[in-house]
């Protein structure tokens, strides 16, 4: 067929792959493992996030209702991720196709060897042309370690193997303008930086089986875009989906992506919840920082040093209204940095390799 991307991270939602009376829809698994066989076969990397597991696991097993919602979460994906994978490994089987289970949870992104260790054993994978299922481990974690949903897992997976897209499949065809119930309303089809001001246009609807929704698809993928990575949202409930959106043939949302990014700088930009301090600059300091020119930020332009950190941790870099501008990676520790308050001539906290801005 002779497809564009070399390495695609495709994310599968539970509505796509669960039925509506929450029994895994066994049928469009199918289809979506005959469709990324075929991938597969023509030189395409393919990684998949596959969300369901929870869901697959409520089929199995019936639990009264607790007020230990994580515990029953830890119950129904114990046993709904040994029902997921094992469709899924028979369904590659088929095709002559090795796949494998990679459990993780957000604390192994925020330390930079066990990030660097998995990045590895994935590449590995990949190397020896099985294709790794992703998803959370539920059973470990507990609510402050959770991935906002698999959106945020599949874009981090995304960055960390320098793909060349994220495909983030959902039961709906994309974005729209307004509500997608509405005659009136239209698919965005293509999104380019900050065009569109989503949390106007989106209500923040959960989906009925998963933990996200349109809001979370949106920040992840103008996150993943930035960082140099294509992102597309399409309908997973589409025949052949896969086949028409990489041929082009596909209505649905596209996030144009923005000059590639270092592979650091990728870690740190989904970084943020494991800050150790937070740096306040001052408005002119700011505005060197995001004008797209290549600059650190030096202790001249800091206002206040908050929390205590040390030399390589990440901090978060306020402005002076205390909205987010970035992040980075600290030169030195907060002690000598609040020596060097506001002093000309001094060695940049966080130099501009290491800096990554939202902007």
């Amino acid at each position: 067929m002779g497809f564009q991307y070399k390495r695609i991270i495709v994310k599968v939602g539970s509505n796509v792959i669960t039925k509506d009376d929450g029994l895994p829809d066994s049928g469009r698994i199918k289809h979506l493992v005959n469709q990324l066989a075929a991938i597969k076969k023509e030189g395409v990397d393919v990684i998949l996030v596959s969300s369901g597991a929870v869901a697959s696991g409520r089929s199995l097993v019936s639990l009264k209702e607790s007020r230990q919602p994580v515990a029953i979460r830890q119950v129904l994906s114990s046993v709904g991720q040994v029902q997921l994978i094992h469709t899924y490994s028979e369904l590659f089987n088929i095709h002559d196709m090795l796949c494998a289970q990679v459990l993780v949870t957000k604390e192994d992104f925020r330390d930079r060897v066990h990030y660097l260790n998995m990045k590895n054993c994935l590449n590995s994978l990949l190397q020896h042309n099985i294709i790794p299922i992703v998803n959370e481990n539920d059973v470990v974690s507990v609510t402050e370690l959770m991935f906002t949903d698999n959106d945020e897992l599949a874009g981090l997976i995304a960055s960390m193997l320098n793909a060349d897209a994220l495909i983030i499949l959902s039961n709906i065809d994309g974005i729209y303008d307004g509500d997608p119930k509405l005659a009136t309303s239209r698919i965005i089809e293509q999104i380019q930086g900050n065009d569109y001001n989503f949390s106007s246009i989106i209500k923040p609807e959960k989906s009925t089986f998963g933990r996200g929704g349109m809001v979370t698809k949106t920040s992840i993928a103008r996150k993943v875009s930035k960082l140099g990575i294509a992102v597309h949202i399409a309908n997973g409930k589409r025949d052949e989906v896969l086949f028409d959106l990489l041929m082009g043939k596909l209505t649905h949302s596209y996030f144009v992506p923005e000059k590639r990014k270092s592979g650091k700088k990728k870690w740190i930009a989904h970084a943020e919840s494991s800050a150790n301090g937070i740096v306040k600059l001052n408005n002119g300091a700011k505005t060197v920082l995001t004008s797209g020119n290549v600059r650190s930020l030096l202790p001249i332009g800091i206002l206040e040093i908050i929390g205590n950190f040390k030399k390589g941790d990440i901090i978060k870099i306020l402005d002076e209204d205390n909205a987010i501008v970035g992040l980075g990676i600290a030169q030195y520790g907060a002690d000598k940095a609040r020596e060097r308050l506001g002093l000309k001539n001094q060695k940049a906290l966080v130099h501009y390799d290491y800096f990554y801005s939202i902007y």
